[in-house]
């Protein structure tokens, strides 16, 4: 399949946190199983609204829509590189942030299924990584992916591609989490 020509703006957060035994902890959403990335593990973000200052506003303002996660309880520590979707059509800026969690997660059904917290100790457990081909319906031919399980869903796809690289450096203790 051609990628498409024209990339939609959109923005995540990538939020991290210190859990009750001191881990560093990454969370996780799994979309609701609409729309066009449904039943996926993404982090928390969308599409930039014409009233959004900034890409960062966008990435704040998703936040708080999707898992209720206020500005306040959230410091910005860098803005990372944009990442593109290869088939469905967006230009992504991701920025790192650490967080404040609330003691339960408030979000929003049904665009968001739930909320994980992952330690990031998770992601390098040789375990929980794979390769598989995958058929996709939008291409003739199968197309090997690779992935983190997360349970008993995958962790793939641009969320993966904006991980993979900053996982070392989170884990190298690059910012004070």
């Amino acid at each position: 399949m051609t990628p498409p020509t024209t990339l939609r703006e959109s923005a995540v957060l990538i939020p991290v946190f210190r859990n009750a035994s001191g881990e560093a902890t990454l969370v996780l959403v799994r979309r609701g199983d609409h729309g066009v990335h449904g039943g996926q593990l993404a982090f928390p973000g969308g599409k930039r609204d014409p009233t959004d200052a900034s890409l960062l506003g966008t990435a704040l303002r998703e936040t708080e829509e999707e898992i209720g996660l206020p500005a306040p309880a959230i410091e910005v520590l860098a803005a990372l590189p944009p990442v593109q979707t290869r088939t469905s059509g967006f230009h992504i800026a991701p920025f790192l942030a650490r967080i404040v969690p609330p003691l339960t997660w408030r979000f929003s059904q049904p665009e968001i299924a739930e909320v994980l917290e992952v330690p990031l100790r998770h992601f390098t457990d040789p375990a929980n990584a794979g390769q598989e081909l995958w058929h996709f319906p939008s291409q003739p031919t199968p197309e090997l992916i690779s992935f983190w399980r997360v349970g008993p869903h995958h962790l793939w796809g641009a969320s993966y591609r904006m991980l993979l690289p900053l996982l070392p450096r989170l884990l190298a203790g690059e910012w004070e989490l």
